[in-house]
């Protein structure tokens, strides 16, 4: 859970990325608790080094390295004026040492040697449908790492993560958790990324494999 002072300051930069309309409708506070949610989900234990996909104005990610001190991310998003936004939260709320912004198309960047395979955990709210996000989560994933991505509220549907899709991809899962406050998909890549992922910029959103 978070410390109240951690909560606050977290309040704060997200009352300010509304008015830059950098987060979507819906009180603060019901951002907040949905990504503690999804940290609840993974575990409160985490101390390894995550991305968030398309991170916006850091949430989860801002939230998620609040709830694990021990853990450091990369916050990853294609526009630059969040990548402005999120450089300036970071001294702010004290990251500087565990945090780092890249800015781009996710992928290009899941080709850049500093990043590619390098992640224990990718987490990603609201970067896109299911296709795209896997193909474009699966060239920063470890061997045995996992990508979490937030699912929305209701039943699950089957359709959403097919078997023959994810393992085109070297994914296995999913597997649910969470509750009705945020619920996550967790994939797990069963080897390195393959050669062929991700495809050119914009291919994995135009034609996507399921």
């Amino acid at each position: 859970m978070l410390a109240s002072e951690a909560r606050r300051q977290l309040t704060a930069q997200l009352e300010d990325a509304r008015k830059q309309g950098m987060i979507g409708p819906g009180p603060v506070a019901a951002h907040l608790d949905h990504a503690e949610a999804l940290a609840a989900a993974l575990g409160a234990g985490f101390h390894g080094r995550f991305l968030d996909l398309g991170s916006g104005a850091g949430v989860p990610g801002l939230v998620l390295l609040a709830v694990w001190p021990r853990a450091t991310a990369v916050l990853l998003d294609a526009r630059r004026r969040r990548c402005s936004f999120l450089e300036a939260v970071l001294p702010e709320l004290e990251l500087t040492d565990r945090a780092s912004v890249v800015c781009g198309r996710a992928e290009e960047l899941a080709r850049d040697p500093e990043l590619r395979a390098g992640f224990e955990l990718v987490v990603a709210r609201g970067f896109g449908a299911p296709a795209p996000t896997a193909e474009c989560a699966v060239g920063f994933l470890e061997d045995g790492g996992r990508l979490a991505v937030s699912e929305p509220p209701g039943d699950a549907d089957p359709r959403r993560w097919p078997k023959e899709g994810l393992e085109e991809l070297g994914l296995r899962g999913p597997e649910l958790r969470g509750s009705e406050r945020g619920r996550v998909a967790v994939l797990t890549a069963a080897g390195g990324p393959g050669e062929r992922w991700p495809r050119r910029v914009g291919v994995p959103g135009r034609r996507p494999l399921w």
